[in-house]
């Protein structure tokens, strides 16, 4: 009888513990569940964007894709450039916590530590805008970045790339760029190590963000300016005040978005948290890569036909002096700042193998393009 009632006994003393253990968790548990139910995390973002920018789009994208994924646990809110710190100050405002986040360019930063220029504005030896991510990810890049900047004590910014840019114009002038010497004494826009190239050009350089580039030139503050592309361009209203684009150029050919947490507040979030946004990043830096081809190529062609716009390549004489300039440039900021001199020498070792594995496989697309889309000879006429 013992061997029966013994295992009832330790049954029933079980289960009234774990009904006892169950109501204490019940009563304890009920401030736990409210201020999980309280409501999602919410953060404050800036973009150093206008709010009509494509640009600004890209970073509410970004935005978007991470509030979806959490399922609303997380709620990011992106505000246009200036509102609550100018373009420029976003670096500061996110590593004082004044914003929890933000949406940007390193080349912004660059009277911070002009190294910090090499991800947007540098010569990046012949890599494009995602050979520089490839870069980032997979050769170094992410933790240079860190420790340059350490270097100038942001220890509490969560920093990520992502958005591989396409190459951009050269820029809006009064009339055609037809040789390098054409920059000397010219009122120039620019942002990032461009100002040291177009500068050895000859040019007065002012570095304008976005929003105020437009502006500029209305009041004849700026005889030429580049910010990035067809649809940013017009949208900001270049087509307004000039009419001649020269496309193609060595002053940013490789550049990339920076997407900008408060690092104390990024790592307090959940660990599954965290994962979303890193993974997020990369989604929309596909996303935004395909976005702009679609409305860029649109944009090119609206240029054109509804606001007149005549677009031409820059001579490959000046494209060959922006070249020569930047040995020189690399030179001096090398010798100036060991940190400058690590990147160069890991991007440049990158690209070496990089760049000549591209040349190598992709076969050229200016032939089929020509085959596809140039002029068909008419057919010979039969005699």
């Amino acid at each position: 009888m013992s061997d029966t009632k013994q295992p009832q006994s330790s049954r029933r003393k079980f289960l009234a513990a774990a009904a006892t253990g169950t109501a204490g968790a019940v009563a304890a548990g009920f401030p736990m569940i409210a201020k999980a139910q309280a409501g999602p995390i919410s953060m404050r973002w800036q973009s150093t964007w206008p709010a009509k920018d494509i640009f600004h789009e890209y970073a509410q994208d970004f935005a978007k894709k991470v509030n979806d994924m959490t399922g609303g646990d997380l709620k990011i809110e992106v505000l246009p450039a200036g509102s609550v710190v100018p373009a420029f100050g976003l670096l500061e405002a996110v590593s004082k916590g004044t914003l929890d986040g933000g949406h940007g360019v390193l080349g912004y930063h660059y009277g911070k530590q002009n190294a910090l220029a090499l991800w947007n504005s540098g010569p990046a030896f012949g890599m494009d805008a995602n050979m520089l991510l490839s870069w980032h990810k997979y050769g170094g890049g992410a933790e240079l970045l860190a420790k340059l900047y350490a270097s100038i004590g942001i220890t509490t910014v969560q920093s990520f790339l992502y958005g591989p840019m396409a190459t951009q114009p050269l820029g809006w002038f009064k009339k055609p760029i037809t040789k390098p010497e054409d920059f000397k004494g010219l009122k120039f826009r620019t942002n990032g190590l461009a100002i040291d190239l177009f500068t050895a050009m000859g040019a007065a350089v002012n570095a304008l963000p976005g929003g105020e580039i437009v502006p500029a030139m209305d009041r004849g503050l700026l005889d030429g300016a580049e910010f990035n592309n067809a649809t940013s361009d017009r949208l900001l209203g270049f087509p307004d005040v000039s009419k001649v684009c020269m496309l193609q150029s060595y002053h940013q050919s490789a550049e990339t978005f920076e997407i900008m947490f408060n690092k104390p507040k990024y790592d307090a979030l959940p660990a599954k948290m965290k994962s979303i946004i890193n993974n997020a990043v990369e989604a929309a830096s596909a996303d935004m890569s395909w976005k702009a081809i679609d409305r860029y190529s649109k944009d090119y062609i609206e240029l054109q036909v509804k606001d007149k716009v005549k677009f031409y390549k820059t001579p490959d004489t000046l494209l060959q002096k922006q070249l020569t300039l930047w040995d020189a440039i690399v030179e001096k900021k090398s010798a100036e700042n060991p940190l400058f001199k690590e990147i160069v020498a890991s991007q440049r070792a990158f690209a070496e193998r990089a760049v000549k594995w591209d040349q190598d496989v992709y076969v050229s697309r200016r032939m089929a393009v020509s085959h596809f889309f140039g002029a068909k000879k008419a057919a010979p006429k039969k005699a």
